[in-house]
Protein backbone atom coordinates (compact mmCIF):
# COMPACT_ATOMS: atom_id res chain seq x y z
CA UNK A 1 0.00 0.00 0.00
CA UNK A 2 1.21 3.39 -0.75
CA UNK A 3 1.79 6.28 1.43
CA UNK A 4 2.27 10.10 1.47
CA UNK A 5 4.71 9.76 4.48
CA UNK A 6 6.01 6.58 6.51
CA UNK A 7 7.08 7.88 9.79
CA UNK A 8 9.33 5.54 11.83
CA UNK A 9 8.73 5.60 15.60
CA UNK A 10 5.56 5.84 17.59
CA UNK A 11 6.87 7.76 20.25
CA UNK A 12 5.72 11.46 21.25
CA UNK A 13 7.69 12.97 18.44
CA UNK A 14 6.47 10.65 15.42
CA UNK A 15 2.27 11.00 16.82
CA UNK A 16 2.56 14.54 17.10
CA UNK A 17 4.03 14.76 13.53
CA UNK A 18 1.25 11.89 12.22
CA UNK A 19 -1.44 14.45 13.81
CA UNK A 20 -0.09 17.42 12.09
CA UNK A 21 0.02 15.36 8.83
CA UNK A 22 -3.11 13.85 9.58
CA UNK A 23 -5.23 17.27 10.33
CA UNK A 24 -4.04 18.34 6.47
CA UNK A 25 -5.49 15.10 5.16
CA UNK A 26 -2.26 13.22 4.29
CA UNK A 27 -1.91 9.52 4.59
CA UNK A 28 0.41 8.23 7.30
CA UNK A 29 1.86 5.43 8.17
CA UNK A 30 3.27 4.81 11.92
CA UNK A 31 5.75 2.63 11.94
CA UNK A 32 6.94 1.42 16.11
CA UNK A 33 9.49 -1.19 17.11
CA UNK A 34 7.54 -1.66 20.64
CA UNK A 35 4.27 -4.02 20.05
CA UNK A 36 3.06 -2.91 23.71
CA UNK A 37 2.89 0.88 23.87
CA UNK A 38 3.09 0.51 27.95
CA UNK A 39 6.86 0.29 29.58
CA UNK A 40 7.32 1.27 33.53
CA UNK A 41 9.78 3.48 32.28
CA UNK A 42 7.02 5.94 31.03
CA UNK A 43 4.74 5.40 33.57
CA UNK A 44 4.28 7.71 36.51
CA UNK A 45 7.28 9.25 37.87
CA UNK A 46 10.17 6.98 35.77
CA UNK A 47 8.24 8.08 32.72
CA UNK A 48 8.30 11.95 33.96
CA UNK A 49 8.90 14.64 31.43
CA UNK A 50 8.61 18.67 31.56
CA UNK A 51 6.60 20.59 28.79
CA UNK A 52 8.11 24.24 28.25
CA UNK A 53 5.43 26.69 27.13
CA UNK A 54 5.81 25.90 23.28
CA UNK A 55 4.93 22.47 23.67
CA UNK A 56 1.90 23.54 25.63
CA UNK A 57 1.14 26.05 23.38
CA UNK A 58 0.89 23.30 20.69
CA UNK A 59 -0.90 20.86 22.15
CA UNK A 60 -3.47 23.83 23.16
CA UNK A 61 -3.59 25.41 19.43
CA UNK A 62 -3.98 21.25 18.50
CA UNK A 63 -7.34 21.24 20.91
CA UNK A 64 -5.34 18.59 23.18
CA UNK A 65 -4.65 20.52 26.04
CA UNK A 66 -7.44 19.57 28.13
CA UNK A 67 -6.39 16.18 27.76
CA UNK A 68 -2.87 16.33 28.47
CA UNK A 69 -3.50 18.78 31.79
CA UNK A 70 -5.77 15.73 32.58
CA UNK A 71 -2.70 13.15 31.94
CA UNK A 72 -0.34 15.46 33.67
CA UNK A 73 1.88 14.67 37.13
CA UNK A 74 1.86 18.29 37.84
CA UNK A 75 1.19 21.64 36.33
CA UNK A 76 1.91 25.11 36.59
CA UNK A 77 -0.53 27.78 36.75
CA UNK A 78 -0.40 30.73 34.46
CA UNK A 79 -1.13 33.09 37.35
CA UNK A 80 1.29 31.31 39.55
CA UNK A 81 4.94 30.75 39.39
CA UNK A 82 6.35 27.55 39.86
CA UNK A 83 4.80 23.93 39.17
CA UNK A 84 2.13 22.14 41.88
CA UNK A 85 2.41 18.58 42.36
CA UNK A 86 -0.02 16.21 42.27
CA UNK A 87 -0.27 14.24 45.74
CA UNK A 88 -0.66 10.86 45.79
CA UNK A 89 -3.29 11.65 48.45
CA UNK A 90 -5.92 13.66 47.44
CA UNK A 91 -6.50 14.79 50.98
CA UNK A 92 -3.21 16.13 51.22
CA UNK A 93 -2.69 19.82 51.34
CA UNK A 94 1.05 19.61 50.69
CA UNK A 95 1.26 20.99 47.40
CA UNK A 96 5.24 22.02 47.36
CA UNK A 97 6.15 24.53 43.87
CA UNK A 98 9.19 24.89 42.18
CA UNK A 99 10.37 26.25 38.68
CA UNK A 100 13.11 23.79 38.19
CA UNK A 101 16.80 23.94 37.97
CA UNK A 102 20.13 23.89 36.60
CA UNK A 103 23.09 21.21 37.19
CA UNK A 104 21.18 20.54 40.02
CA UNK A 105 20.84 24.29 41.69
CA UNK A 106 17.17 25.02 42.12
CA UNK A 107 15.26 28.09 40.99
CA UNK A 108 13.18 29.95 43.77
CA UNK A 109 9.40 30.50 42.61
CA UNK A 110 9.24 33.75 44.06
CA UNK A 111 12.60 35.22 42.22
CA UNK A 112 10.79 34.84 38.80
CA UNK A 113 9.98 38.09 37.02
CA UNK A 114 8.27 37.38 33.32
CA UNK A 115 6.92 41.26 32.69
CA UNK A 116 9.78 42.01 30.94
CA UNK A 117 8.41 39.81 28.25
CA UNK A 118 5.99 41.94 26.49
CA UNK A 119 4.23 39.58 24.03
CA UNK A 120 3.57 36.84 27.05
CA UNK A 121 -0.32 36.51 27.52
CA UNK A 122 -2.17 35.39 30.61
CA UNK A 123 -4.06 32.26 29.46
CA UNK A 124 -4.39 28.19 28.75
CA UNK A 125 -0.81 28.05 27.19
CA UNK A 126 1.08 30.21 29.67
CA UNK A 127 1.90 27.03 31.47
CA UNK A 128 4.36 24.32 32.12
CA UNK A 129 3.73 20.93 32.83
CA UNK A 130 5.34 17.72 34.18
CA UNK A 131 3.66 14.94 32.32
CA UNK A 132 4.94 11.17 32.36
CA UNK A 133 5.38 9.54 28.07
CA UNK A 134 2.61 7.36 28.60
CA UNK A 135 -0.02 10.02 29.33
CA UNK A 136 1.24 11.51 26.14
CA UNK A 137 1.13 9.10 24.30
CA UNK A 138 -1.92 7.68 24.90
CA UNK A 139 -3.84 11.49 24.32
CA UNK A 140 -1.60 11.57 20.98
CA UNK A 141 -2.65 8.22 19.73
CA UNK A 142 -6.53 8.84 20.20
CA UNK A 143 -5.67 11.97 18.15
CA UNK A 144 -3.70 10.67 15.64
CA UNK A 145 -6.57 7.74 15.43
CA UNK A 146 -9.37 9.97 15.08
CA UNK A 147 -7.73 12.06 12.12
CA UNK A 148 -6.79 8.21 10.14
CA UNK A 149 -3.57 8.00 11.10
CA UNK A 150 -2.40 4.18 10.78
CA UNK A 151 -0.21 3.06 12.93
CA UNK A 152 1.62 -0.65 13.16
CA UNK A 153 3.46 -1.74 16.34
CA UNK A 154 5.83 -4.22 16.17
CA UNK A 155 6.98 -3.04 13.42
CA UNK A 156 10.63 -2.01 13.55
CA UNK A 157 12.05 -0.15 10.32
CA UNK A 158 14.64 -2.26 8.91
CA UNK A 159 15.83 -0.82 5.59
CA UNK A 160 14.81 1.38 2.99
CA UNK A 161 15.48 2.57 -0.45
CA UNK A 162 14.82 6.24 -2.20
CA UNK A 163 14.63 7.59 -5.86
CA UNK A 164 13.76 11.12 -6.79
CA UNK A 165 9.96 10.40 -6.88
CA UNK A 166 9.45 7.63 -3.97
CA UNK A 167 11.04 5.74 -0.72
CA UNK A 168 10.29 1.83 0.01
CA UNK A 169 10.26 1.41 3.37
CA UNK A 170 11.01 -2.51 4.65
CA UNK A 171 9.88 -3.47 8.60
CA UNK A 172 10.10 -7.32 8.90
CA UNK A 173 9.08 -9.13 5.47
CA UNK A 174 6.42 -5.85 4.41
CA UNK A 175 7.55 -3.27 2.40
CA UNK A 176 5.62 -0.24 2.18
CA UNK A 177 5.54 3.02 -0.28
CA UNK A 178 5.61 6.47 -0.03
CA UNK A 179 6.75 9.90 -1.25
CA UNK A 180 8.60 10.83 2.24
CA UNK A 181 10.04 8.79 5.27
CA UNK A 182 10.61 10.52 8.60
CA UNK A 183 12.92 8.78 11.00
CA UNK A 184 11.16 9.28 14.52
CA UNK A 185 13.13 6.47 15.31
CA UNK A 186 15.27 8.18 18.50
CA UNK A 187 19.18 8.30 19.46
CA UNK A 188 19.90 5.23 17.63
CA UNK A 189 17.76 5.81 14.89
CA UNK A 190 18.13 2.85 11.92
CA UNK A 191 16.61 5.44 9.37
CA UNK A 192 19.60 8.22 10.42
CA UNK A 193 21.89 5.15 9.95
CA UNK A 194 20.92 4.14 6.63
CA UNK A 195 20.54 7.21 4.79
CA UNK A 196 23.87 8.17 5.96
CA UNK A 197 23.51 11.40 8.14
CA UNK A 198 26.05 12.69 9.65
CA UNK A 199 26.22 12.64 13.39
CA UNK A 200 28.52 15.26 15.05
CA UNK A 201 29.25 16.04 18.71
CA UNK A 202 31.06 15.15 21.94
CA UNK A 203 31.45 11.84 23.68
CA UNK A 204 29.87 11.11 27.21
CA UNK A 205 31.24 11.94 30.84
CA UNK A 206 28.89 10.09 32.74
CA UNK A 207 26.42 7.38 33.10
CA UNK A 208 23.00 8.21 34.87
CA UNK A 209 20.84 6.61 35.93
CA UNK A 210 16.62 6.40 36.70
CA UNK A 211 15.33 3.95 39.36
CA UNK A 212 11.76 3.33 41.52
CA UNK A 213 13.52 0.94 44.45
CA UNK A 214 12.94 0.41 48.31
CA UNK A 215 15.53 1.51 50.33
CA UNK A 216 16.11 -0.06 54.17
CA UNK A 217 16.77 3.58 55.33
CA UNK A 218 15.77 6.48 52.44
CA UNK A 219 16.45 9.36 55.75
CA UNK A 220 20.22 8.68 54.72
CA UNK A 221 19.52 10.62 51.56
CA UNK A 222 19.13 14.11 51.98
CA UNK A 223 15.61 15.19 49.55
CA UNK A 224 15.62 17.19 45.92
CA UNK A 225 18.78 17.68 44.54
CA UNK A 226 22.37 17.16 45.49
CA UNK A 227 25.42 18.03 44.34
CA UNK A 228 28.99 15.70 45.60
CA UNK A 229 32.00 15.17 44.88
CA UNK A 230 31.34 12.32 42.65
CA UNK A 231 28.46 13.74 40.67
CA UNK A 232 24.72 14.16 41.97
CA UNK A 233 21.91 11.89 43.03
CA UNK A 234 17.80 12.83 43.23
CA UNK A 235 15.90 12.26 45.77
CA UNK A 236 12.27 11.96 44.63
CA UNK A 237 10.14 13.44 43.42
CA UNK A 238 8.24 10.29 43.99
CA UNK A 239 8.64 7.64 47.22
CA UNK A 240 11.71 5.30 46.01
CA UNK A 241 12.28 7.72 42.85
CA UNK A 242 16.04 7.88 42.31
CA UNK A 243 18.26 9.61 40.01
CA UNK A 244 22.09 9.60 40.13
CA UNK A 245 25.17 11.03 37.49
CA UNK A 246 28.41 9.05 38.08
CA UNK A 247 30.91 10.87 36.47
CA UNK A 248 32.92 7.17 35.62
CA UNK A 249 33.57 8.40 31.52
CA UNK A 250 30.59 6.40 30.89
CA UNK A 251 32.26 3.22 31.80
CA UNK A 252 29.05 1.55 32.07
CA UNK A 253 28.35 -1.13 29.58
CA UNK A 254 24.34 0.14 28.99
CA UNK A 255 23.54 -2.81 27.12
CA UNK A 256 24.24 -4.78 30.70
CA UNK A 257 20.82 -5.29 32.88
CA UNK A 258 21.30 -2.92 36.00
CA UNK A 259 21.59 -5.11 39.07
CA UNK A 260 20.31 -4.34 42.43
CA UNK A 261 24.30 -4.81 43.54
CA UNK A 262 25.32 -2.64 40.64
CA UNK A 263 23.20 0.58 41.47
CA UNK A 264 22.98 0.24 45.84
CA UNK A 265 27.23 0.21 44.88
CA UNK A 266 26.53 3.72 42.47
CA UNK A 267 24.24 5.25 44.80
CA UNK A 268 26.60 4.64 48.03
CA UNK A 269 29.30 5.82 45.89
CA UNK A 270 27.75 9.10 44.49
CA UNK A 271 26.62 10.05 47.78
CA UNK A 272 28.70 9.18 50.09
CA UNK A 273 26.39 7.44 52.31
CA UNK A 274 25.74 3.40 53.27
CA UNK A 275 21.91 3.24 52.19
CA UNK A 276 20.95 0.42 51.20
CA UNK A 277 18.57 -0.79 48.53
CA UNK A 278 16.21 -3.93 49.49
CA UNK A 279 14.29 -4.21 46.43
CA UNK A 280 15.07 -2.91 42.40
CA UNK A 281 11.45 -2.73 40.96
CA UNK A 282 12.94 -1.35 37.53
CA UNK A 283 16.24 1.09 36.57
CA UNK A 284 17.54 2.65 32.98
CA UNK A 285 20.56 4.49 32.22
CA UNK A 286 21.66 6.85 29.98
CA UNK A 287 24.87 9.21 29.01
CA UNK A 288 25.73 12.65 28.38
CA UNK A 289 26.61 11.89 24.73
CA UNK A 290 25.69 14.88 22.81
CA UNK A 291 25.24 14.57 18.82
CA UNK A 292 23.34 16.86 16.13
CA UNK A 293 22.53 15.22 12.77
CA UNK A 294 24.35 18.51 10.52
CA UNK A 295 21.14 18.65 7.82
CA UNK A 296 17.72 17.72 8.72
CA UNK A 297 16.68 16.34 5.36
CA UNK A 298 18.35 14.12 2.66
CA UNK A 299 16.26 14.27 -0.38
CA UNK A 300 12.99 12.28 0.41
CA UNK A 301 14.25 10.70 3.84
CA UNK A 302 13.67 13.56 6.97
CA UNK A 303 14.49 13.68 10.68
CA UNK A 304 12.91 14.59 14.01
CA UNK A 305 13.32 14.63 17.81
CA UNK A 306 16.28 12.44 19.23
CA UNK A 307 16.89 11.00 15.58
CA UNK A 308 18.27 14.25 15.05
CA UNK A 309 19.73 15.27 18.09
CA UNK A 310 20.95 13.72 21.40
CA UNK A 311 21.88 14.60 24.66
CA UNK A 312 21.95 14.25 28.02
CA UNK A 313 18.40 15.43 29.99
CA UNK A 314 19.70 17.60 32.59
CA UNK A 315 17.39 20.18 32.16
CA UNK A 316 14.45 18.86 30.08
CA UNK A 317 14.82 20.18 27.24
CA UNK A 318 14.75 16.86 25.04
CA UNK A 319 10.94 16.22 24.82
CA UNK A 320 10.16 19.97 24.27
CA UNK A 321 12.56 19.77 20.98
CA UNK A 322 11.10 16.84 19.60
CA UNK A 323 7.56 18.26 19.95
CA UNK A 324 8.63 21.52 18.47
CA UNK A 325 10.33 19.40 15.40
CA UNK A 326 7.22 17.69 14.47
CA UNK A 327 5.54 21.36 14.84
CA UNK A 328 7.32 23.02 12.43
CA UNK A 329 7.91 20.04 10.09
CA UNK A 330 4.10 18.98 10.20
CA UNK A 331 2.83 22.14 8.52
CA UNK A 332 5.72 22.21 5.58
CA UNK A 333 5.38 18.88 4.73
CA UNK A 334 1.83 18.79 4.44
CA UNK A 335 2.19 22.02 1.78
CA UNK A 336 4.82 20.31 -0.27
CA UNK A 337 2.64 17.17 -0.61
CA UNK A 338 -0.38 19.04 -1.38
CA UNK A 339 1.57 21.07 -3.95
CA UNK A 340 1.24 24.71 -2.82
CA UNK A 341 4.51 25.04 -1.03
CA UNK A 342 7.20 27.51 -2.24
CA UNK A 343 10.03 25.02 -3.46
CA UNK A 344 12.32 26.53 -0.67
CA UNK A 345 10.08 26.26 2.17
CA UNK A 346 10.91 22.40 3.41
CA UNK A 347 14.43 23.30 3.46
CA UNK A 348 13.58 26.32 6.47
CA UNK A 349 12.85 23.33 9.03
CA UNK A 350 16.49 22.58 8.65
CA UNK A 351 17.53 26.35 8.97
CA UNK A 352 15.18 26.84 12.03
CA UNK A 353 15.28 24.09 13.60
CA UNK A 354 18.81 23.27 13.66
CA UNK A 355 19.74 26.40 15.49
CA UNK A 356 17.11 24.79 18.74
CA UNK A 357 18.87 21.44 18.70
CA UNK A 358 22.19 22.93 18.72
CA UNK A 359 20.85 25.30 21.90
CA UNK A 360 19.39 22.28 23.90
CA UNK A 361 23.30 20.68 23.53
CA UNK A 362 25.29 23.23 24.74
CA UNK A 363 22.71 24.27 27.75
CA UNK A 364 22.96 20.49 28.80
CA UNK A 365 26.85 20.64 27.75
CA UNK A 366 26.92 23.80 30.09
CA UNK A 367 25.44 21.63 33.07
CA UNK A 368 27.66 19.10 32.76
CA UNK A 369 30.46 21.48 32.89
CA UNK A 370 30.08 22.62 36.33
CA UNK A 371 28.71 18.86 37.59
CA UNK A 372 32.11 17.53 37.12
CA UNK A 373 33.92 16.37 40.78
CA UNK A 374 36.84 19.16 40.54
CA UNK A 375 37.77 22.53 42.31
CA UNK A 376 37.29 24.14 38.96
CA UNK A 377 33.98 23.37 38.02
CA UNK A 378 32.97 23.27 41.71
CA UNK A 379 33.80 27.68 41.55
CA UNK A 380 32.15 27.85 38.60
CA UNK A 381 29.04 26.54 39.85
CA UNK A 382 29.69 28.78 43.10
CA UNK A 383 29.50 31.72 40.60
CA UNK A 384 26.32 30.32 38.75
CA UNK A 385 24.54 29.24 42.42
CA UNK A 386 25.43 33.49 43.34
CA UNK A 387 23.43 34.66 39.81
CA UNK A 388 20.57 32.52 40.26
CA UNK A 389 20.08 33.59 44.12
CA UNK A 390 19.25 37.08 42.15
CA UNK A 391 15.86 37.68 40.50
CA UNK A 392 17.26 38.88 36.98
CA UNK A 393 19.52 35.42 37.21
CA UNK A 394 16.54 33.29 38.21
CA UNK A 395 14.46 35.04 35.40
CA UNK A 396 17.04 34.34 33.08
CA UNK A 397 17.35 30.69 33.90
CA UNK A 398 13.55 30.12 33.54
CA UNK A 399 13.00 32.21 30.54
CA UNK A 400 15.58 29.94 28.63
CA UNK A 401 14.11 26.92 30.11
CA UNK A 402 10.52 28.05 29.40
CA UNK A 403 11.05 28.33 25.69
CA UNK A 404 9.59 32.04 26.33
CA UNK A 405 13.09 33.10 24.54
CA UNK A 406 12.67 30.96 21.65
CA UNK A 407 12.84 32.83 18.30
CA UNK A 408 13.24 31.98 14.79
CA UNK A 409 14.95 33.73 12.56
CA UNK A 410 12.35 35.06 9.97
CA UNK A 411 13.08 38.20 7.65
CA UNK A 412 11.42 41.68 8.89
CA UNK A 413 12.15 43.86 12.04
CA UNK A 414 9.00 43.77 14.15
CA UNK A 415 10.12 42.10 17.64
CA UNK A 416 7.26 39.72 17.59
CA UNK A 417 8.01 38.07 13.75
CA UNK A 418 9.80 34.65 14.92
CA UNK A 419 8.10 34.51 18.02
CA UNK A 420 5.24 32.00 19.20
CA UNK A 421 2.04 34.30 18.53
CA UNK A 422 0.79 35.91 21.65
CA UNK A 423 -3.08 34.57 23.06
CA UNK A 424 -4.88 37.34 22.80
CA UNK A 425 -8.38 37.41 24.30
CA UNK A 426 -11.11 39.10 22.19
CA UNK A 427 -14.06 40.97 23.38
CA UNK A 428 -16.48 38.10 22.97
CA UNK A 429 -14.17 35.60 25.26
CA UNK A 430 -12.50 33.70 22.89
CA UNK A 431 -9.12 33.44 21.90
CA UNK A 432 -6.25 33.02 19.30
CA UNK A 433 -5.05 29.56 20.48
CA UNK A 434 -8.94 28.08 19.43
CA UNK A 435 -8.35 29.59 15.54
CA UNK A 436 -5.65 27.53 14.94
CA UNK A 437 -7.40 24.39 15.38
CA UNK A 438 -7.62 23.28 12.04
CA UNK A 439 -3.82 24.02 11.11
CA UNK A 440 -4.10 27.07 8.59
CA UNK A 441 -2.61 29.87 8.74
CA UNK A 442 -4.14 33.18 10.08
CA UNK A 443 -4.24 36.79 9.18
CA UNK A 444 -5.72 38.36 12.09
CA UNK A 445 -6.68 41.97 12.26
CA UNK A 446 -6.99 44.06 15.08
CA UNK A 447 -7.74 47.49 12.95
CA UNK A 448 -10.65 46.15 11.12
CA UNK A 449 -8.90 46.99 7.54
CA UNK A 450 -10.87 45.58 4.79
CA UNK A 451 -7.76 45.58 2.20
CA UNK A 452 -6.85 42.49 4.75
CA UNK A 453 -9.39 40.29 4.04
CA UNK A 454 -9.55 40.98 0.51
CA UNK A 455 -6.30 40.38 0.13
CA UNK A 456 -6.14 37.05 2.37
CA UNK A 457 -8.96 35.65 -0.30
CA UNK A 458 -6.46 35.04 -2.64
CA UNK A 459 -4.84 32.57 -0.68
CA UNK A 460 -8.24 30.72 0.54
CA UNK A 461 -7.85 27.33 1.64
CA UNK A 462 -4.45 28.04 3.14
CA UNK A 463 -5.22 31.11 5.07
CA UNK A 464 -8.38 32.46 7.21
CA UNK A 465 -8.85 36.12 7.90
CA UNK A 466 -9.93 36.92 10.90
CA UNK A 467 -11.33 40.41 11.95
CA UNK A 468 -11.65 40.92 16.08
CA UNK A 469 -11.01 43.59 18.31
CA UNK A 470 -8.77 42.20 21.09
CA UNK A 471 -9.08 43.23 24.92
CA UNK A 472 -5.38 44.09 24.94
CA UNK A 473 -3.94 44.16 21.55
CA UNK A 474 -0.59 45.31 23.03
CA UNK A 475 -0.24 47.70 20.54
CA UNK A 476 -0.96 45.35 17.38
CA UNK A 477 -2.58 46.47 14.22
CA UNK A 478 -2.48 43.32 12.49
CA UNK A 479 -0.61 39.34 12.64
CA UNK A 480 0.35 37.20 10.03
CA UNK A 481 0.37 33.95 11.67
CA UNK A 482 1.98 30.18 10.49
CA UNK A 483 0.21 27.36 10.78
CA UNK A 484 2.25 26.56 14.12
CA UNK A 485 1.28 29.42 15.63
CA UNK A 486 4.59 31.40 15.14
CA UNK A 487 4.26 35.29 14.01
CA UNK A 488 5.67 35.57 10.26
CA UNK A 489 4.64 38.67 9.89
CA UNK A 490 3.17 41.98 12.30
CA UNK A 491 2.18 45.80 12.37
CA UNK A 492 1.60 47.96 14.98
CA UNK A 493 0.48 50.85 12.17
CA UNK A 494 -1.95 50.27 8.84
CA UNK A 495 0.27 47.86 7.20
CA UNK A 496 2.52 48.29 3.98
CA UNK A 497 0.43 45.86 1.84
CA UNK A 498 3.24 45.19 -0.42
CA UNK A 499 5.15 43.57 2.26
CA UNK A 500 2.60 41.99 3.75
CA UNK A 501 1.46 40.12 0.45
CA UNK A 502 5.24 38.98 -0.28
CA UNK A 503 5.74 37.91 3.15
CA UNK A 504 2.25 35.33 2.32
CA UNK A 505 3.58 34.47 -0.95
CA UNK A 506 6.78 33.47 0.94
CA UNK A 507 5.19 31.13 3.33
CA UNK A 508 1.76 30.15 1.60
CA UNK A 509 3.00 30.04 -1.62
CA UNK A 510 1.20 31.50 -5.13
CA UNK A 511 -2.11 32.20 -4.56
CA UNK A 512 -4.87 29.55 -5.14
Amino acid sequence: MAYDVVIAGGGPVGLFLACELGLAGISVLVLERMEDPHSPLKESWMGMRGLNFPSVAAFYRRGMLKDVQHSSLAWMEPTKPGFEMRSENPSSTQRPRFAGHFAGIMLDVNKIDLSGQKYLTDGPSSAGALVSLEGIEEVLTKQAQKLGVEIRRGMPVTGFTQSEEHVTVQAGNEFFRANWLVGCDGGRSTVRKIAGFEFAGSDPEFTGYSAWVDMEDPEKLRPGFNLTLHGMYVNGPGPGAIGLIDFDNAAFDRTQEITLEDLQATLRRVSGTDVTIKKLHVATSYTDRARQATTYRKDRVLLAGDAAHIHSPLGGQGLNTGLGDAMNLGWKLAATIRGWAPEYLLDTYTAERHPVGAWALSWTRAQVSIMRPNPHSQAIAGVIRDLINTKDGTSYFVEKISGVLLRYDLPGEHPLIGRSAPDLEFEDGSRVGALLQDGTGLLLDLAGKEELSTLSRRWNGRLKYVSAKAKVNQGLAAILIRPDGFVAWASDAFPNLTVLEDTIHRWFGNPA
